[in-house]
């Protein structure tokens, strides 16, 4: 999720200052309780460790030659490697999931990105 969605919705219910969604920073939703993600966990996950590092993974997987594939697309050419990285691990059933047990193992835990550690932190 974006992290645009709850501030709008907090700014429909009157919650942000001057009840406009463009009033509502992040410091101000996560003072809320909200801890989002800049464009979603795989983003993060993926800065967080590094296009590098996520190939590496795809290739302990035994799905490096896919993502060779699928890079190659002309959909993805333009896109940055952090992008397709991003893009690929939505494409089949079940791999996001996969990839997230995957991702979250290989995670320095110096590196956790922010929104995670947030919520981390207040639970």
């Amino acid at each position: 999720m974006s992290w645009l969605a709850p501030r709008r919705g907090l700014a429909r219910a009157g919650l942000g200052p001057g009840q406009t969604r463009a009033d509502l920073t992040r410091a101000d939703l996560e003072r809320r309780g909200f801890y989002v993600c800049v464009a979603d966990l795989e983003d993060e996950m993926i800065r967080a460790l590094g296009p590098a590092a996520v190939e590496r993974l795809i290739e302990g997987q035994g799905e490096l030659a896919s993502f060779g594939i699928f890079g190659r697309q002309p959909a993805q050419r333009g896109r940055t490697p952090q992008q397709q990285l991003r893009r690929f691990l939505g494409t089949r059933s079940g791999r996001k999931i996969r990839y997230g047990r995957v991702l979250a193992g290989a995670l320095d835990l110096t590196r956790v990105p922010r929104p995670l550690d947030r919520v981390l932190a207040a639970v």
